[in-house]
This record gives structure tokens, C-alpha cells and sequence, in this order.
């Protein structure tokens, strides 16, 4: 049995992973002095270490359980009341109650929320396939998702509300919804920005927003990050400066640039060709999880496996974005790359689950699987 679910585990999709792991690192030593290394280097090592013995790990699970009702809404419920008690003991970290400082790590439950939510998801659009073009469907899968949303958007924590909701709008299309509800949703999507801009979003978030438009509007203030961002990417040239050579990181001009803009720091020692590279990477780790997703068993292991690829690319395309000046700051981390131990652990658990899933897969039925989930 271990033999066969060893090789049921997508090993070209670890193959991908492990360079964008490594760049994080090599990343992370070149701009952090010799005596500091231990607050983001070598702890580093130990979350990647601990990181992919969870997906192995999970990879051995059988976690078919998931699909029982009892046991999502138990994940939902504690995972909820965790961000509930953020607002009392959580830790405050650039304007947000975000993480749970623990002394020698942090965590952050948002992070685990997003995973929940995709399983959540994936459980309620699976039971509703057959009636799945009615447009009641939207909304109320939408229920699933505002309660988190909410929680994440009261810290204020914009960059993990915008996760949330990009997860529950790309399972939504993803699901088989008529192409004439698309508008609606956009226009349901418009109208709750416009209630959020009016009651909801603090001053420094529409700040940043504005600065989408106008990113070098305030660049002593509100769009320093930008900036410096943009500035360290563009110096990087074709080849870039070399490893350890990158002056915006290393002389402290680019801000964390250990976790959100770690691309800026990368891009500026490796130049137009190392992030290229990066692209590519991300992109074939985003190929090898929709595969794994067409082997599912059922619409649920597809539909968590799509789930879990828009996870990711609303990460990667958000952080990317931000780090060359075409999107708004909003704190996002960068996948394998970015400093940190919560975001890890759920991108290493969501893949986990997923390689646990092929182990009872179809291969012999995937197309009749493919049509069934695509509604031919």
C-alpha cells in the first residue's frame, strides 16, 4: 500500500516546487546579514522542512471523510472562532489583528480559512451538480464564504478578504454556471466593492487602492512600497545583479522584502531571465494540480482540486502584481517563496490532500468523470 501511494504522488509537481522553494531561500540569505540570519533563513529551512513532511504526510491520509457535512462545518466553525479570537489576543502587525504571536512563530488562521473554504465549496457545488444552473446557487454559496470574508475584512486584513473572495467567484464559474449569470455576478461583485468602499475599508486600504491608479501619487508615503518595488525589479536588468548584489534589499529600501515583495528581491539579483524562469515554474505547478484534479474520483476531488489552483494563482498573479506596480498593495504572500510559516503549511496541506485524493482515483474514467463535471 505505501508503495502504491507513493507512486500515486505527482512527483513532477514536486520537482517544480522544490526550485521556487529553494530561490525563496537562496533569495532570503543573499539580503539578510550573517548575524540575522536566524530570524528568516534558518527558520525558513525549518518551515519548508516541516512544510513537506505534512504533504507527504497527508499524502497517505485517506480523506474522503472530508465529503461528510458534520466535519466541515466543525473546520468552519473552529477556524471562525479562531479569527473571532484574534480581536482579543491576536497580534498587531502593520494595522492588522492577523496573526497569533506564540513567542518563536506566528500564525496566522486566515491562511487555514482559505484552505476550509475550498473544501467547503467543493463539498456544496459537488452535491449540486445536477442542478447547478440555478442561479440561487450563487448566492448561496456566497453565505459560505462572507462569514469568513467578514471576520478576515474586520482586522483589517484586505489582501486575505480579496483571497476569499477570488476563491469563492473562480469555484463559482468553475462550477457550470449559465455564461448569462456571469454579469450578475459581476454586478453582485461591484455593488458589495462599492458597500465596502462607503462603510467598510479603512483609510490607509483605500489609500492603497487609490494608488493603483496613481501609484506614484505619495511616494515619501502610501506608495513608497510601490516604488521601491518597481525600482529593484527594473534594476535587475536581463541577467540581473548577481546573487547577494541586490542593493535595494540589502541596504534596506525595499520593505519586507522577506515575505510580500521577495519577487522584487529575486528579480533584482536574477534579472528579466530568473523571473521568466519563476513564471514558468509557477505556472507548470498550476498545470500539474488541474491534472490531478481531472484524475478525481468524483466532481468533489475535481472541484477541490480547481479550488486549490485558483488558491494559488489568486496568490501568485496578486503578489507578482503588486511587486511590478500593477496592482495594489495588499500584503499578499508569494507561494513557496515568501517568509513564513502558516502559508506554508496550508499551500504543503492543500497539495497533500490533493495527492491523498489520486490515490483513489479513476484514471479509467476520467473523461466520463470530465464530461460529468463539465455538464456534457
Amino acid at each position: 500500500m505505501v508503495e502504491r501511494k507513493l507512486k500515486r504522488i505527482d512527483w513532477l509537481l514536486v520537482f517544480f516546487i522544490t526550485p521556487i522553494v529553494l530561490s525563496g531561500l537562496v533569495t532570503m540569505k543573499s539580503f539578510t546579514p550573517l548575524e540575522d540570519t536566524g530570524n528568516f533563513f534558518s527558520r525558513q529551512i525549518i518551515w519548508v522542512v516541516l512544510s513537506f513532511a505534512v504533504f507527504f504526510i497527508f499524502s497517505f491520509i485517506d480523506f474522503r471523510f472530508l465529503k461528510r457535512t458534520e466535519v466541515l462545518v466543525f473546520l468552519l466553525l473552529f477556524f471562525s472562532g479562531m479569527l473571532l479570537v484574534l480581536f482579543v489576543l491576536g497580534h498587531v502587525s502593520h494595522g492588522a489583528k492577523s496573526w497569533f504571536d506564540l513567542g518563536g512563530f506566528s500564525f496566522q488562521p486566515a491562511d487555514m480559512m482559505k484552505l476550509v473554504l475550498v473544501l467547503l465549496l467543493a463539498k456544496y457545488f459537488f452535491r449540486r451538480h445536477v442542478e447547478i444552473k440555478n442561479i440561487k446557487h450563487i448566492f448561496i454559496s456566497g453565505l459560505y464564504a462572507i462569514v469568513p470574508f467578514g471576520l478576515v475584512m474586520l482586522q483589517p486584513d484586505f489582501g486575505s478578504a480579496v483571497i476569499i473572495f477570488l476563491i469563492w467567484l473562480g469555484m463559482v464559474l468553475v462550477s457550470g454556471i449559465f455564461k448569462t449569470h456571469l454579469l450578475l455576478v459581476f454586478l453582485t461583485a461591484v455593488l458589495i466593492f462599492g458597500l465596502f468602499w462607503m462603510f467598510v475599508f479603512a483609510p490607509y486600504q483605500k489609500t492603497r487602492i487609490v494608488n493603483f491608479f496613481h501609484p506614484l501619487a505619495d511616494i515619501h508615503g502610501s506608495g513608497y512600497n510601490a516604488l521601491q518595488s518597481t525600482i529593484a525589479v527594473g534594476s535587475g536588468q536581463v541577467i540581473g545583479k548577481g546573487l547577494g548584489f541586490g542593493t535595494q534589499s540589502r541596504l534596506k529600501f525595499l520593505p519586507e522584502n522577506q515575505t510580500d515583495f521577495i519577487f522584487s528581491a529575486f528579480a533584482e539579483e536574477w534579472g528579466f531571465v530568473g523571473s521568466i524562469l519563476i513564471f514558468v515554474l509557477f505556472g507548470l505547478v498550476v498545470w500539474r494540480i488541474l491534472h490531478s484534479a481531472m484524475l478525481g474520483a468524483s466532481n468533489f476531488e475535481m472541484l477541490f482540486g480547481m479550488g486549490v489552483a485558483i488558491f494559488f494563482m489568486s496568490h501568485i498573479l496578486i503578489n507578482i502584481g503588486m511587486n511590478l506596480g500593477l496592482m495594489p498593495v495588499t500584503g499578499i504572500t508569494l507561494p513557496f517563496m515568501s517568509y513564513g510559516g502558516s502559508h506554508l503549511l496550508t499551500e504543503f496541506s492543500a497539495l497533500g490532500i490533493l495527492m491523498s485524493m489520486r490515490s483513489y482515483a479513476r484514471p479509467a474514467h476520467r473523461d466520463d468523470m470530465k464530461n460529468e463535471f463539465l455538464g456534457v
